[in-house]
């Protein structure tokens, strides 16, 4: 897919959109230097593009739900066909406990983070993905002790690497 050509100012936008979530027109122009209403221009555009998915709260979990249990699995299947991959994808997008499902190249086909309220509960939900049939030929798990970082990537700095001619150099 081919990027959406932004510049500087599209970025800083986005930037302060992750970091401090939905802002008042004046708030968002005050933080990222330009005046509202082409800021908010700029934001119209930029969520019409698609590149704004929604706005999340970093809600933290372990005080809201006691014993949680937040487990990295990586799962190899035992053949690769279409179907095989459309199956077992279908199934982890109708579970709500899979919080995050990536494809990988190499060793294991996927890599999911699982939370649930226990680990009996996680244990449960991958009982239950074995007796779904899913093509599952082995998994590991990794028990989340605790977390050291869990960041958004840094938007000026991979913007940065793009073509100069679409980073910066376009005025308001």
């Amino acid at each position: 897919m081919k990027p959406t050509e932004l510049d500087a100012a599209d970025i800083r936008i986005l930037s302060a959109l992750q970091d401090h979530g939905p802002l008042s027109k004046v708030r968002l122009a005050e933080m990222v230097g330009l005046s509202a209403t082409p800021c908010w221009a700029r934001l119209t555009r930029l969520t019409k593009a698609g590149l704004i998915r929604g706005y999340h709260a970093d809600i933290a979990l372990s005080r809201v739900v006691a014993g949680l249990a937040k487990v990295v699995v990586t799962v190899s299947l035992k053949s690769h066909r279409r179907a095989d991959f459309e199956r077992f994808e279908a199934h982890v997008l109708r579970c709500p406990e899979v919080t995050e499902c990536i494809s990988t190249g190499g060793g294991m086909d996927y890599v999911m983070t699982v939370v649930t309220d226990s680990l009996p509960a996680f244990q449960t939900l991958m009982d239950a993905m074995l007796d779904a049939e899913l093509g599952i030929d082995r998994y590991m798990t990794y028990i989340v002790t605790r977390q050291i970082k869990s960041a958004r990537p840094d938007l000026a700095r991979l913007a940065a690497t793009r073509d100069p001619k679409t980073v910066g150099g376009a005025k308001d």
